[in-house]
């Protein structure tokens, strides 16, 4: 059993954030639902994203970090989206037993950060036609993990759906996709 922490996509705490959180406490984990937003949630892409700017990045980085005060070291980061630049964050500043990044990466300078931790595993979930995608970022952080010696997995999965385990939001979720993603998430969990 792991200690978790969840971090939303700019869209705020939607319900695949919830489902994932019911998903990951039925196979036993403790799960900690970081809220970045405080209750704000959004539809739309470009209106989330004038949001989150609004705040700054420095400042939901800060609120990443004060999310997961309370959990020992060793938890898990999960992030979705931009939530994935949020694990990537706190697992930089904190000792984590893992990070799973599910349609959100970014390149370690992005965060002001100049080295992975060593030995920090970390699991990579993209849809291949994601437009959101940038594979050089994908490839940046597969690369500095790698040079932390630490284990990496980047997975594809098919179709176009950015937040594709996010059952509300049709035009995106990809069932199979999505059950995959979890089988894996689980694994690595499992192994923390």
């Amino acid at each position: 059993m792991a200690d978790i922490a969840l971090f939303h996509s700019v869209l705020g705490v939607r319900p695949g954030v919830h489902d994932a959180a019911v998903r990951l406490a039925a196979a036993g984990h403790r799960v900690t639902t970081v809220d970045q937003y405080d209750g704000r949630v959004f539809d739309d892409y470009e209106e989330a994203t004038g949001f989150a700017e609004t705040i700054g990045y420095p400042a939901l980085m800060q609120r990443a970090l004060e999310g997961v005060e309370a959990l020992p070291d060793g938890f898990v980061a999960i992030g979705f989206s931009n939530g994935g630049g949020m694990a990537e964050f706190v697992a930089t500043q904190r000792a984590v037993g893992g990070v799973v990044l599910a349609s959100g990466t970014l390149p370690l300078a992005m965060i002001d950060v100049l080295a992975w931790p060593a030995g920090t595993p970390v699991q990579v979930h993209y849809a291949l036609d994601d437009p959101h995608r940038r594979q050089e970022w994908v490839d940046s952080l597969v690369g500095s993990v790698e040079a932390a010696g630490a284990p990496v997995e980047a997975f594809d999965y098919p179709g176009r759906g950015h937040l594709f385990t996010d059952a509300s939001l049709p035009d995106e979720y990809d069932p199979s996709s999505a059950e995959l993603l979890w089988k894996r998430v689980l694994a690595f969990c499992a192994d923390r």
